[in-house]
């Protein structure tokens, strides 16, 4: 019987909202379509492009990169200073050693101690935990230990600056304390 009540209900419902909608559709749609009538978009129109005309160089006096003569006279003088070759050159003549491989940033010193009366420091590099001595080398710039203490090693590292040229500039690897 509940059933029967629910499924009356529910039909005098769908009935009675059936009979509302079709006047106003039909009311609606007119209202859009005067509304679209009434209506005119305007959209701006385009300027026209600036045209385009080229210019000459006309700085005939300034440096002109590609020139022959300049260019051999730089190779000649570069050529004729091997002060700053005799710099990188032995580095380059050498065997690499295994912590050259990693830039010095990725490493970490986290102690070190005294071993036959010379200091040794304790670097940590990729979760591994390395011993270096004083003229060992670190990082990718050619970098070799100078001095170990107790809180930081000192570095020589050779590295070109903005003329290209190699320079020696010290470098330091701080003592790196964990915290439990």
């Amino acid at each position: 019987m509940k059933r029967l009540i629910y499924s009356l209900c529910l039909c005098a419902a769908a009935f009675g909202l059936g009979g509302c909608m079709g006047s106003d559709q039909e009311e609606l749609a007119r209202w859009m379509a005067d509304q679209k009538a009434q209506v005119r978009p305007t959209v701006p129109p385009i300027t026209e492009p600036k045209k385009f005309t080229p210019q000459a160089f006309t700085e005939g006096s300034a440096f002109e990169p590609f020139n022959m003569q300049k260019l051999t006279q730089a190779l000649r003088r570069d050529s004729s200073q091997p002060s700053t070759s005799g710099l990188i050159a032995p580095e380059l003549a050498r065997r690499k050693e295994a912590l050259e491989a990693f830039p010095l940033d990725s490493m970490a010193m986290v102690g070190s101690m005294m071993r036959n009366g010379q200091p040794v420091g304790l670097v940590t590099v990729d979760k591994l935990l390395y011993q270096v001595r004083v003229g060992n080398y670190l990082g990718l710039n050619y970098g070799r230990i100078t001095r170990i203490s107790e809180t930081e090693l000192a570095l020589r590292e050779i590295v070109q600056d903005a003329a290209g040229e190699w320079i020696e500039r010290v470098a330091t690897l701080q003592l790196q304390e964990r915290s439990k």
